[in-house]
């Protein structure tokens, strides 16, 4: 019976572009996970968007002296051109200005409110005195109370992943003036943490498939005691509150209602489809399930709080899995085009076939710890593993078969070598779908390639432009059996590398759809020509 999968992937703030740390960390393994489960016959629906509201592009807007809703709609259209060309098969990917996403931030806004989830209270707010504003958190820098990371931001601490405001900072100062930051009494609603978190750990008890450092700092933070968290702040560029007890100057902060974009991109994935109430299948269907692709940045948020404002607005599943990825780092430190760390995306879009990015991303996804990036590795990889490896894998086979097409049989005699390596592709794709469905893809692309291996060795140890010469029928058996073991290698690919994949197994003629499994392919059709799959760096 087919399942209902929620793919819900972070949301990129439209402040700059993008580097592979992004990809490696989120966008790329909710990709792989939604292709396979599509594959497999389960009711996908993989949203996200771009955060239009993050203090990261009010900054830029004024770095670059033009209006927020520019920086949005410029890096917007980049993300756009991102996922088109690395193949990322969103069924919604929308944005954070639309009418829908702030109809249902008030919607979950005032449900809290009236179930006592959400009150005002008197807080302190730094404040710059020299350009004389509150300062969104953000804007805010100074030392880590909890590690002494010295550039920790006042919402949350980049060396230990603490949750931070930013009256707990250690000699804050304005980002904008560089001064120290005041801190003034403003009033502001907060949501009461301190309720919603008793229900939490009971639940989180229950995650035994979890990722170490995810389970583990998510039951950390609420076996600390959950504090009320402020919901609203000072600011201009932002979702109107949507009562006016507080004026005109006050928004709802960004953290608060990024996260409801999941939500609301699965409604507006509904009204686009013309059935209003489809997203139901996922968030109030029981036997539903929800996997949450983030960095390790973000668990705070996806592993406490977002469950948090779930169960307090009722009726909406909690996640099954939240597989926050940790860091890819580019000698050493953690990848940033902001800061130079590594080359922008754009530029390896234009340098490299999108799918032999994916792949050499997917060696290194790290799910457990950090993990390094350089570029020798990558170009070793593609040049030995794709290049030399399965393209070179997919041209003898295909190079042999046109040569000798007259001499494939059927398989009605197969010798136990060739059993043996189809037995083998079975066993593949039931060991790798178990690793996919338990979000260890990295493991789950090793696997694959290994049986990629084994076609070859096969093929090396059985010799069939040798035994084509003295006995046709046992040469096209041969061939028969390399190229059932090729398709069945390219759909095993194919949610890693789904254009190079579909390429593949789209030149091998078959009677049914591709599946995950053996294909039974026609005897005696022609293969279409498809070239070298992949390029050779020098």
């Amino acid at each position: 019976m087919s399942k209902n999968i929620l793919v819900a992937v972070a949301w990129p703030y439209a402040s700059g572009s993008r580097h592979l740390g992004h990809i490696g960390g989120a966008y790329l393994p909710a990709d792989i996970f939604a292709r396979y489960h599509r594959v497999i016959g389960n009711n996908v629906l993989m949203v996200s968007g771009s955060d239009a509201h993050g203090t990261p592009i009010t900054v830029r807007a004024d770095e670059e002296g033009v209006e927020p809703i520019d920086i949005v709609n410029k890096y917007h259209a980049e993300f756009l051109d991102y996922w088109e060309k690395l193949s990322i098969s969103w069924d919604n990917y929308t944005t954070t200005m639309t009418d829908n996403h702030k109809d249902v931030v008030h919607r979950i806004f005032l449900k809290l409110l009236e179930n006592g989830y959400i009150d005002k209270q008197k807080t302190l707010q730094a404040y710059d005195p020299v350009d004389n504003k509150f300062l969104p958190d953000r804007y805010v820098e100074g030392t880590c109370p909890k590690c002494e990371y010295k550039e920790a931001r006042g919402d949350q601490c980049d060396g230990c992943s603490a949750t931070l405001d930013p009256e707990e900072l250690l000699n804050p100062v304005s980002k904008l003036s560089g001064n120290p930051a005041e801190f003034k009494e403003t009033e502001h609603f907060f949501l009461k943490l301190s309720l919603l978190g008793k229900e939490l750990m009971p639940w989180l008890e229950t995650k035994t498939d979890w990722r170490p450092h995810v389970i583990n700092w998510a039951k950390s933070f609420v076996k600390e005691g959950l504090k009320d968290r402020a919901i609203t702040r000072d600011l201009e560029w932002g979702i109107d509150i949507p009562v006016d007890d507080l004026g005109d100057e006050k928004k709802i902060y960004v953290w608060f209602e990024a996260v409801i974009g999941y939500l609301s991109a699965s409604i507006e994935w509904a009204k686009n489809n013309g059935n209003e109430d489809a997203w139901k299948d996922w968030w109030e269907n029981e036997d539903a399930q929800s996997f949450y692709f983030i960095g390790k940045d973000n668990v705070p948020f996806h592993s406490v709080i977002w469950p948090a404002i779930l169960a307090g607005y009722e009726n909406l599943n909690l996640p099954t899995n939240v597989p926050a990825n940790q860091y890819i780092l580019i000698k050493g430190e953690k990848a940033s085009a902001s800061r130079g760390v590594g080359k922008s995306l754009s530029d390896y879009l234009s340098e490299w076939q999108p799918d032999a990015l994916r792949y050499t991303l997917a060696s290194v996804l790290p799910e457990q710890s950090d993990s390094e990036l350089t570029e020798d590795e990558m170009i070793r990889r593609n040049n030995e593993e794709l290049v030399a490896t399965w393209g070179n894998l997919v041209q003898r086979v295909f190079t042999l078969i046109r040569n000798n097409n007259e001499a494939i049989n059927t398989p009605s005699a197969l010798e136990s070598v060739d059993q043996k390596l189809l037995d083998q592709a079975s066993e593949a794709f039931n060991d790798i779908g178990r690793k996919i469905e338990a979000v260890e893809l990295k493991s789950a692309l090793q696997e694959s390639m290994r049986y990629v291996s084994k076609v070859n060795v096969y093929l090396n140890e059985t010799e069939p432009w040798k035994v084509l010469k003295e006995d046709s029928n046992r040469g096209g058996r041969i061939l028969y059996t390399a190229l059932q073991a090729i398709d069945a290698c390219a759909n095993l690919l194919y949610p890693f590398m789904p254009t190079t994949s579909k390429k593949v197994s789209g030149a091998i003629p078959k009677d049914t759809e591709n599946s995950w499994n053996l294909n039974e392919i026609k005897i005696g059709a022609e293969l279409t020509e498809i070239g070298h799959l992949f390029k050779k760096f020098d």
